[in-house]
């Protein structure tokens, strides 16, 4: 039945794929449309220019326009039906085959296994103990009767077969059981530690998400009297599913281990690599291709071009709510009125009242080392368990951050968006010297602060907040640089021949010789750029669409006669 399943979703993708393409070309007729409608009025004012002493061949020429523009036209609306027809086809089929998976899925949606494992017999002659293992914290019941179900067997079979594997295998992507992904979202908070404090929202795809506005005051009136109606206004953002993921190392000696090995490996391996991305997102995010962190919406002078319209009012945070605070000639006592004072900046409107704060290590030792200074019997040490004194909130450690920042705030005022579908397949590379098979764990989020007034960023130490950070590199999705060859250097002869390549499949070379920056503006590379006596410096990107462009290649060349 899983195998079935993977077939119907290969053919959905593949079918909605080919949707997309049939609905780009309503672009594409839209412009044609314009084109018609512009040669339309071009003809119906040559039609009226015409009169009786216009000669026979201008009219003739006309009467051609005219026919060759209605056949253009029918051509149009031919293409148009065609277009729909087939657009229509395809959502029938999809919507068909969609309904298959899901009645597979319904059959094989059985209980998970309870939480609560049954209580083993006590055996006169030993105390009652309770198994655990590491698991996702699941006991050994739990454990065997996850590996037993038909779906996740069948997934860490097909996962065994892909060891050893030096390529791809066309076909080979394996969607990860229903009930796998549940444990891991349920124990995600073992892996990220933000998850839990902001509001974490499944959706199937785009989406637009209400967001209540500000609550109306009621009316008082006279006991008797009419009641007042009250305006309750709701906003709305849109959020989507960028993929977070990346290679997975598996040693193939737990590939050929149990599959409560396997299965645990793989889980604890993705769950780990997503983790650390979503945290670093939630606070840094930049909105490209990932959600728009705390940091990020706080550091923003102006409103984004990509506002969502129906949305809450953007409102420029970036004095009022990154603040720093010069702890030189304080007491203990006043740092902390300071700080106290600083977070509290951050608005708790429309949220649940509940509050977090990121901060490094060094950060929080800062802190536990000044409180021990204002209180030498200890009382507001041990007041601050992982809690922020006097302001409470949870304290989040994720070594990440600055030395010395705080973020934080109302975390139900950030949306994290959780899309369906975490997905595992072999990676093209193998670590054959190290005797691991490399997969890929993806999964989707998007997100972003909804009312950015519920947060603050804080410095103790006099410095200006820290708003960005650095996040691994999308090598895959970003087009090589191009290569200039023969290599920048002198060359004696008058002249020289350069070629430029790109190993991108499908890329276009961009280039300039007079020192500017290289873009699609620029001149398109399509044969070999003949540098002459004296000194040229060629510049070049690559450019592909759907992924990011190259970085530029600066080649100096010097020829000599």
């Amino acid at each position: 039945m899983a195998l079935k399943q993977l077939i119907l979703s290969k053919r959905i993708l593949a079918l909605k794929s080919q949707l997309n393409e049939l609905r780009q070309k309503d672009a594409e007729f839209a412009t044609r449309s314009e084109e018609l409608k512009t040669r339309e009025a071009e003809l119906e004012a040559a039609v009226n220019e015409i009169t009786d002493e216009t000669p026979e061949e201008d009219k003739a020429t006309v009467d051609e326009a005219v026919a060759v523009f209605e056949a253009d036209q029918e051509a149009l609306a031919t293409d148009q039906q065609a277009n729909e027809d087939a657009k229509k086809k395809l959502e029938d089929e999809i919507q068909s085959l969609q309904k298959e998976l899901d009645e597979i899925d319904s059959r094989l949606k059985t209980p998970p296994a309870s939480t609560v494992p049954k209580e083993p017999e006590k055996r006169k002659d030993e105390p009652y103990m309770s198994k655990r293992v590491k698991f996702l914290g699941m006991t050994r019941e739990q454990r065997t009767s996850l590996v037993a179900r038909d779906d996740v067997k069948e997934f860490l079979t097909r996962v065994r077969g892909m060891i050893g594997q030096k390529r791809a295998v066309t076909g080979a992507e394996l969607t990860i059981p229903e009930v796998m992904l549940e444990l891991l979202r349920d124990n995600m908070h073992r892996y990220s530690k933000l998850v839990t404090k902001i509001k974490l929202k499944p959706v199937a795809g785009k989406a637009r998400q209400n967001i209540a506005g500000t609550v109306p005051e009621a009316v008082w009136t006279e006991a008797v009297a009419a009641l007042n109606e009250l305006t309750l206004s709701f906003a709305q953002i849109e959020v989507d599913g960028y993929k977070v993921g990346g290679y997975i190392p598996i040693p193939n000696s737990t590939l050929e281990d149990s599959d409560e090995n396997l299965a645990d490996e793989i889980l604890d391996s993705l769950g780990q690599a997503i983790g650390l991305a979503i945290d670093k997102a939630i606070l840094f995010g930049n909105g490209s291709k990932m959600p728009i962190g705390i940091a990020t919406r706080l550091a923003q002078t102006s409103q984004p071009a990509n506002w969502d319209a129906d949305g809450p009012d953007w409102t420029d945070l970036h004095v009022t709510n990154i603040l720093q605070i010069n702890p030189s000639g304080m007491t203990a006592e006043e740092f902390f009125a300071a700080l106290i004072l600083d977070l509290g900046v951050a608005k708790a409107n429309y949220s649940d009242g509940s509050k977090f704060w990121a901060l490094n290590t060094l950060t929080w030792n800062t802190l536990l080392s000044k409180a021990v200074v204002f209180n030498a019997a200890g009382a507001l040490v041990s007041g601050m368990n992982m809690t922020m004194p006097i302001v409470g909130g949870d304290i989040v450690i994720l070594d990440f951050l600055a030395d010395y920042d705080i973020i934080g705030g109302y975390g139900s005022l950030f949306l994290l968006a959780e899309r369906a579908g975490a997905q595992l397949a072999v990676s093209e590379h193998a670590l054959f010297i190290e005797d691991q098979t490399v997969f890929r764990g993806t999964a989707r989020y998007d997100g972003k602060p909804v009312f950015g007034e519920g947060f603050v960023m804080v410095n103790i130490n006099n410095a200006a907040p820290t708003a960005t950070t650095t996040f691994a590199a999308d090598l895959a999705n970003t087009v090589k640089t191009p290569v200039a060859l023969p290599i920048a250097g002198t060359y004696a002869g008058g002249s020289k021949d350069i070629d430029l390549t790109c190993e991108t499949s499908g890329a276009a070379i961009y280039y300039t010789t007079d020192g500017s920056t290289p873009d699609a503006t620029k001149t398109l590379y399509n044969g070999p750029i003949t540098v002459t006596t004296g000194s040229t410096t060629i510049k070049a990107i690559a450019i592909k669409t759907g992924m990011t462009n190259s970085a530029i290649l600066t080649a100096a060349y010097t020829i000599t006669a």
